[in-house]
């Protein structure tokens, strides 16, 4: 007996330390969470957000409470976002740190409960189609889940459900290390043991975001500028099966750099069905039945009914308004508070709100009143075409111009997104055009393409047809341009004369400034009415 204690102290010793059974801790639901929600930086500016597949991502962050015995313990944290990329994942407030991280691979699914079963005890229940009984035994589970699934019991092997009636299998216990939700896991260490506070904090995969407008016209204003009132929405979409409930919610925008694959190294937990194929069934007269491929496949179901976009509703703090509501009256909403992130913005919204599993979600941030802007009209003038009299008129493009400052009504920075203009008339406000946005910071011109005006019509050429303007020559040639004004008010029109580099430019009305590459000007055109305007060009590096 004392060689056998002996024995048992000298294994007891030697043993390590990773080998003595640590606790399974689960951590508490979140007391409290952020979701900070970064868009796609592959998405460029008049892209669509794909709500389907978002390829956007999160930093998550989730306060829970831990109870930890003495000793090494192994922490849960139930309900993770699956697209979490737990190479990022940090755990901070536990007195012994980290040791190792884990993610589970597995869901808990119909195939897992079988795969986790192999070579141990179910119970099968058969119904009799006829008499409805039931008749239930004990039987081991000889195969995985694998397309077939055999089961020994007392009177031998048989595959399931291939006997034509129902038949249902009962587990008497959850495999170890399945779980109905995602799970991330850590092992640390405690000396003395205790009840702390700890934050995990995570990248996920799965989420996107962007702004949408919604600026209305109104009566007031002075010469060519008028006042506008302007909306803005955030819109996020998250594609994870776990909700955030009453969590701080944060969007970042500006160009940011990402070089790591988020999705690849996502690698979200599976949860398999159970797909059961049984052997052909017939006979030896008539053979096994023959599958015929060459049925089509089934009609699709029919589409879903969607309202139109002046109908659809959106939620907004707990009320509900209509696209309508919102052009008609202007809501009072709340702003989300803007703030620097290095070149980037950072965008907090003030309350609280829920961030739905596989939902889109829209939130009111932004409103302006009274911005100050003007409609701006524009035309390529370059000298590459000989000016025609008999040749038509062509229809010169808009702009909605102002400048992202206080005294213009705005002085803030504006995420990239899309804006829908609505117009008043005398039956309500209408919706007259929609363009795309990028990132405008603060004391940038704004400058927003709009469809062609039918009202403004230019043509514009070199004068003489014999002698066209070629950049490697210092002759002054004369070129010329009519802009016709059809409106009821007086506009202004911007010339682009030509790329700054190519050519040198003497125009005798008027200013003239490089933009974008291009020598332009700007002139005024009286209402119901056409002027000519005359400038010369030559090559800029001509020798």
């Amino acid at each position: 007996m004392r060689l056998l204690a002996t024995i048992a102290l000298m294994f007891a010793v030697a043993m390590p330390a990773g080998a003595q059974q640590r606790a399974v801790v689960d951590a508490s639901a979140p007391i409290d969470l952020s979701v900070t929600i970064y868009r796609d930086p592959n998405r460029g500016v008049g892209e669509e957000m794909e709500a389907d597949w978002p390829e956007g991502f999160a930093m998550i962050s989730e306060t829970r409470t831990v109870t930890l015995p003495s000793g090494e313990s192994t922490i849960r944290f139930d309900g993770v976002a699956e697209g979490m990329v737990a190479v990022s994942a940090i755990v901070t407030g536990l007195p012994g740190g980290t040791i190792e991280k884990n993610r589970n691979a597995e869901l808990l699914s119909p195939a897992a409960l079988v795969n986790g079963a192999l070579g141990n005890r179910v119970t099968i229940t058969r119904t009799n189609p006829a008499t409805g009984a039931q008749t239930s035994e004990r039987a081991i589970v000889r195969t995985r889940a694998d397309g077939g699934l055999v089961l020994q019991s007392g009177e031998g092997f048989e595959a399931v459900r291939c006997a034509g009636i129902p038949e249902r299998l009962s587990f008497d216990r959850i495999p170890a290390g399945l779980s109905a939700k995602p799970v991330f896991s850590i092992d640390t260490r405690d000396a003395t043991g205790g009840t702390y506070e700890v934050t995990l904090t995570y990248l996920a995969w799965g989420f996107d975001w962007q702004a949408d407008y919604v600026a209305t016209f109104t009566d007031k204003g002075k010469g060519e500028w008028f006042e506008m009132n302007l909306l803005s929405w955030l819109s996020l979409v998250n594609d994870n099966g776990q909700s955030f409930e009453n969590a701080q919610l944060l969007v970042i925008a500006g160009t940011l750099n990402v070089e790591s694959d988020f999705e690849e190294l996502a690698d979200p937990p599976t949860a398999a069905p159970l797909r059961l194929t049984c052997y052909p069934l017939g006979s030896t007269k008539q053979g096994s039945p023959v599958p015929n491929y060459n049925q089509g496949p089934p009609p699709p179901p029919p589409a879903p009914m969607m309202e139109s976009a002046a109908a659809q509703m959106i939620t907004v703090t707990g009320s509900r308004i209509s696209m309508a509501d919102m052009v008609s009256e202007v809501p009072a909403v709340m702003e989300a508070g803007e703030e620097r992130l290095g070149d980037l913005k950072l965008y907090r919204v003030p309350e609280r709100v829920t961030v739905s599993a596989k939902g889109l979600k829209q939130v009111a941030f932004l409103n302006r009143q009274e911005v100050k802007a003007r409609l701006l009209y524009a035309s390529m003038c370059e000298p590459y075409n000989w000016f025609d009299p008999d040749e038509d008129f062509y229809e010169a493009d808009m702009l909605l111009a102002t400048r992202n400052e206080e005294d213009k009504g705005l002085g803030v920075s504006l995420p990239q997104g899309t804006m829908t203009i609505f117009e008043p008339s005398e039956f309500g406000s209408q919706m007259v055009a929609e363009t795309d946005l990028r990132d405008y910071a603060r004391g940038q011109e704004i400058e927003l393409d709009l469809p062609s005006s039918s009202q403004v019509n230019v043509r514009c050429g070199y004068d003489d047809k014999d002698s066209e303007p070629d950049e490697r020559d210092r002759k002054w040639e004369d070129m010329r341009a009519e802009v016709r004004n059809a409106n009821p008010h007086p506009i202004t029109i911007r010339l682009l004369l030509g790329q700054a580099i190519d050519w040198a430019i003497r125009f005798r009305r008027g200013k003239t400034r490089v933009k974008n590459g291009y020598t332009i000007t700007e002139v005024n055109v009286p209402a119901n009415s056409t002027r000519e305007f005359t400038w010369k060009v030559r090559g800029a590096n001509a020798e």
